[in-house]
């Protein structure tokens, strides 16, 4: 489980007034503000993104954490039989919805305009944080449409932090680390 034990956030640029203990009291949580979590792969977008979802829990909030294309796949499934609608109201009951990866994998018409709804149906009711390796100039290359993403990121930009992550990825830097010299 991630937590923020041992946590190095030097290589993340923050907001304004904010800090790494400023995002740990979850305001922004109580007052339904997104997080977006940008940057370089393997800078810790996804550790924190976790760590904050456990911390949310702790505090008793109900969250969600998907890989956004296995969401969009759950969305295209439920679609195919009939039960989306169910399945958005139970997404409409959490507090804290956590995309990750959001970047990585184009998605289909389809899945790009499910995605949207269920991200439009959190806009100011839920927070929603959301991690990605891309710009959001370079996100009409994952949604594939201009106005749809356009729409997409004006709602989850409207009530949200963006931090910046820069640097080496961790991964790789343990990687060598482990390479005999």
């Amino acid at each position: 489980m991630k937590t923020f034990d041992g946590y190095v956030d030097d290589h993340i640029t923050f907001p304004s007034g904010h800090t790494l203990d400023v995002l740990r009291e979850m305001t922004w949580l109580t007052r339904r503000e997104n997080l977006l979590l940008m940057g370089a792969v393997g800078t810790g977008k996804t550790h924190m993104a976790t760590a904050l979802g456990v911390e949310a829990c702790r505090r008793g909030h109900a969250v969600q954490f998907y890989r956004a294309s296995d969401l969009v796949a759950v969305l295209q499934e439920k679609f195919a039989v009939g039960t989306l609608s169910r399945f958005r109201e139970k997404l409409k009951k959490v507090d804290l919805l956590i995309l990750d990866e959001v970047g990585y994998v184009p998605f289909s018409q389809t899945g790009s305009e499910l995605l949207f709804n269920v991200i439009a149906d959190c806009y100011e009711q839920q927070s929603v944080i959301v991690t990605s390796n891309l710009e959001f100039g370079q996100w009409t290359s994952i949604f594939g449409d201009t106005k749809l993403t356009s729409a997409l990121v004006d709602r989850l930009v409207h009530h949200a932090h963006i931090l910046s992550f820069t640097g080496e990825s961790f991964r790789l830097k343990q990687a060598m680390e482990r390479i005999p010299q």
